[in-house]
Formats: structure tokens, sequence, C-alpha cells
């Protein structure tokens, strides 16, 4: 299963731009090319493409001047109401281990873009996070925010009477002289960096837990809508639009290549040729469209200057920027601006 297969809760999303927004920046800026309005974020019955929620998280990280540890702060936000049904089985399951099978069952319906494992050894539960196929750029927030969560979910299913056995990530420190910088604790326990894996571990005796509101019938009628929502929101989009939401994602900056969009939808760069062949299109069609899209985006910022908009494009000067737009538009970016946005 990839997190492409399947559209999602716009509760992720709402709570990055909140998030934003409690940081001195407008919602305008936080949706940015993500086709999202704050209407269809605060609309309960809407669905959204994990690209949309990529781009508002991309947004975010680079109005904040991407921190580190960003994802920290916002994971621990992600409590049993952002999971809708899912989130009503988790607090009816028997034990809080059965809370964490169904979240894996069900991870589809979660905010989640890294795979993550579960076993039990030598008396602890353990929650291992794999690799996410996302552009590096937003990879260590998504985990950061992923780890929070679980932590998070965890804590809250257990009452607040949590607490970590173990913490580690594969990122390694950085340092100041002969102290290490600005390393995080999560719910008051701090990463071994430089390890292995990836990993959270709790005492087993924890989640074997019984859950205070334990309800079999509840749990079953959840499970029920959860397949039902599974099956709904299930996406049917040929390879061109993936493309196009993966563009979209990386619309600023420099420009993806083939081999990048193929390692980020798990299809090898033959197949996605073929494919879009097969549709009437390139990959190097759609890379211009969307180019020339998120430039006429910019361009009505008129905050933004042309240098500024140059870079956020991944151009390397002005002057080339400039030559691009003149041959999608017919005119100068300069004389657009000032033509349709008035």
């Amino acid at each position: 299963m990839s997190f492409w297969d399947y559209t999602r809760s716009p509760a992720s999303a709402r709570l990055m731009m909140e998030f934003g927004q409690e940081r001195g920046h407008p919602a305008i800026k936080l949706l940015e090319g993500s086709k999202l309005s704050v209407e269809r974020l605060e609309d309960p019955q809407a669905e959204i493409h994990a690209a949309q929620e990529l781009r508002v998280a991309s947004n975010l990280l680079r109005l904040l001047k991407r921190p580190r540890w960003l994802g920290f702060e916002v994971g621990k936000r992600y409590g049993t109401q952002m999971y809708g049904y899912l989130g009503c089985g988790f607090l009816s399951s028997a034990t809080i281990c059965d809370s964490i099978k169904l979240a894996l069952r069900f991870a589809a319906l979660t905010f989640a873009f890294y795979e993550i494992s579960f076993h039990e050894e030598d008396g602890l539960a353990v929650f291992s996070f794999g690799e996410a196929n996302v552009h590096d750029v937003l990879k260590q927030f998504l985990l950061e925010r992923c780890m929070a969560a679980v932590a998070a979910l965890i804590g809250e299913l257990a009452r607040g009477d949590m607490s970590l056995a173990r913490f580690t990530l594969k990122v390694q420190p950085q340092w100041r002289g002969k102290c290490e910088l600005d390393v995080p604790d999560l719910f008051g326990v701090k990463p071994q960096l430089g390890s292995l894996s990836n990993s959270l571990a709790f005492d087993r005796a924890l989640v074997n837990r019984p859950t205070p509101q334990a309800n079999p019938v509840t749990v079953s009628m959840c499970e029920q809508m959860c397949i039902q929502l599974m099956e709904r929101r299930r996406v049917r989009l040929g390879t061109k639009a993936i493309i196009e939401q993966c563009l979209n994602l990386a619309a600023e900056g420099a420009p993806p290549d083939l081999a990048s969009v193929a390692r980020l939808t798990d299809t090898s760069e033959r197949t996605l040729k073929r494919r879009l062949k097969e549709e009437g299109t390139s990959f190097r069609t759609l890379l211009m469209d969307s180019r020339r899209t998120t430039a006429e985006q910019l361009l009505e910022d008129r905050l933004l200057t042309m240098t500024e908009i140059a870079e956020r494009l991944g151009f390397s000067s002005l002057s080339s920027f400039s030559q691009a737009f003149k041959r999608w538009f017919g005119v100068a970016p300069s004389e657009y601006r000032e033509t349709c946005f008035k």
C-alpha cells in the first residue's frame, strides 16, 4: 500500500495550517499551491490528496525557515479526535495493544507517510519506522511528526500514565564545541542519535493494559465503518494525475527529474514513460506545465519580487526565468503581472 493510493481527511492539513497561523503566517501562504481553502479544510466530509497535505507541510517548513525538530512539536498535537471512526475504535479497543493493531490494519486512514511496524521483544513493545518515498526536505519532518503522533496517541490511551523505554533516531547529532545542539525530548526522553533505526519502545505491560472505555460492540461498528471508508477513499488515478500531484508538491525549488519522481511513486522510469505515452503525454510536458502554472500563481503575490519568484521556481538567475516565461506566455513576467494582476 502507498499513501498515493488513498485520499485522506483534511484534519492533518488543517492542524498544520493552524500551527503556522499561531506563529504569524496567514492561511493563504500556508495553503499556497495546494488548491485547498480554509472552508474545505473545515468541511468534515471533505477529502484531500496526499500531495495536498505534503504541500501544506512544505509551505509550513519554508515559512518557519525549516527549524530542526519541528515535526516533534507538530506531531504531539495528533490526538484520537484527529482520526474519526478510527479514533473511536482506538478508544473502544480492549487494550492499547489492540488499538495499535487496529491502527496498523487501517494505516491508510491515518496521516502517516512512513511505514510503521510493531513487535515485542525483551519485555518491550517496539515501533519501527521505515523509509518514506517523499522529497528529502520533508523526510525528517514527517518522520518526527509520525513518531510524536504515535507517542501522543499511546499517551492519551494510557491517560497520561506513560513513559518511553527507548527512543532512537538514525539522524546524526550536530555539535557546537563539546555540546550537542538542540536535542529534543519526546515525553521526557531524549533520543539516541546516530542509531541503526528510528524506533520507539514502551514497556510491554503498558500496551497490554485494558482501556477504560473498552466496548467490543463499538469496536466492531468502527471496523465496519473504516472498511467502507477505505474503499471510498481508494484513489483511481491515472499515471498523469499522480505525476501532476508529485510535481505540484515539488513545484518550488529545483525541478525534479524523472528518476526522482519514479522513486517517489515506487515505479521504474521505463514504466512511467510507457504509461505517460499511453495517456498521450510525457514527463517533460507535465514538468513544463507545472512550472508554468506555479509561476503564474507566484506572480499574483505582489509581495514577491521577480528574483524571489525565480529562486522559488529553481531558476539559476532572473534572466533564465524571464526567458522561460516569455516562451510560455509570450511576454515578460513583469508585464504579465501588471496586465493580469492589477
